[in-house]
C-alpha cells in the first residue's frame, strides 16, 4: 500500500486571502512531489488532537511557511511575516508526536528551522543582520541557485550520491545551531543547509525547496522519504 503522509498547512489569520476569514493554504508542489514518489499525501488542518492524527500516518512532511519570531528586537528595516501562534502550536505538537513514534519526517525550510528548535537548536532570524558576511540567500525562485557541500557518511550523502549539489534558496532565516541533530550540508559561506537525526530513523531537514526543483532533479529526497514511510 502507498504510505499515508501528512502535511500541515499555513494559516492566514490576518485577512490576507479574504477579510474577516481564516484560511489554511499550501503550495500544491509538496503533495505533487509525494504523489509522484508513490505516497498518498493528505493535508492536516489545525485541530486539537495532533497525536491522534499522527497515529494514523506513515510519515510527516513539515513544509515551508512564514517566519519564526526572535526573542530580541531587530532593526525596523527587518520585516518578519510571523507564523501564527496557533499554527506554531499545532506544528510543534505534530512534530513532538512524530518524534515519540519515531515516524519518518521530512522538514523543508520553515519546517527544518522548527525541527532544529525542537531539537534544542537555535536560529539566525535574519541572515543579513546575524551573519553580515553571508552570501545572498533570497534568490530568484526560477533561476537562483547556489552550491551546497554535503558531509560524507550522512543520510543525505547516501540519498543524493554526491558530495555537492546545486539548490534553490528562498529564505532569510536559517539554522544557527542544529542542537541534537547532525549538520549534513552547508552552503559555501558556511550556513547550515541540511540537518538529520542520528540513528536509523528517517528525520531529515533541508533549507532549500526540493519540491520546486523536480524538473531539474529526479526527486531522490522524496523517493527516499516515501521508501522510509513504507
Amino acid at each position: 500500500m502507498r504510505p499515508l503522509i501528512g502535511i500541515p498547512q499555513c494559516l492566514d489569520d490576518r485577512g490576507r486571502w479574504k477579510r474577516s476569514r481564516d484560511y489554511q493554504y499550501l503550495d500544491t508542489a509538496y503533495a505533487r512531489a509525494l504523489d509522484r514518489a508513490g505516497a498518498i499525501p493528505v493535508y492536516l488542518p489545525i485541530q486539537q488532537d495532533a497525536a491522534a492524527l499522527v497515529a494514523r500516518l506513515d510519515g510527516l512532511l513539515l513544509p515551508g511557511g512564514d517566519d519564526l519570531l526572535p526573542d530580541r528586537p531587530y532593526p525596523e528595516s527587518v520585516r518578519f511575516d510571523a507564523a501564527p501562534a496557533v499554527q506554531l502550536e499545532f506544528d510543534r505538537a505534530l512534530l513532538a508526536s512524530a518524534q515519540a513514534r519515531s515516524l519518518p519526517t521530512l522538514a523543508i525550510c520553515y519546517g527544518m528551522q522548527l525541527l532544529a528548535l525542537q531539537c534544542g537548536g537555535a536560529l539566525h532570524y535574519d541572515i543579513p543582520i546575524d551573519v553580515p558576511s553571508a552570501d545572498a540567500h533570497r534568490l530568484d525562485e526560477r533561476s537562483g541557485r547556489h552550491r551546497i557541500d554535503i558531509e560524507s557518511g550522512t543520510r543525505l550523502a547516501s540519498i543524493l550520491g554526491a558530495a555537492s549539489a546545486s539548490v534553490n534558496s528562498l529564505h532569510h532565516q536559517a539554522v544557527a545551531d542544529a542542537g541534537d541533530l547532525r549538520v549534513c550540508a552547508r552552503s559555501a559561506d558556511g550556513l547550515i543547509e541540511a540537518v538529520e537525526a542520528p540513528g536509523e530513523s528517517f528525520v531529515l531537514g533541508v533549507q532549500w525547496h526540493p519540491e520546486k526543483m523536480l524538473e531539474e532533479q529526479p526527486g531522490e529526497i522524496f523517493s527516499a522519504f516515501v521508501t522510509a514511510c513504507s
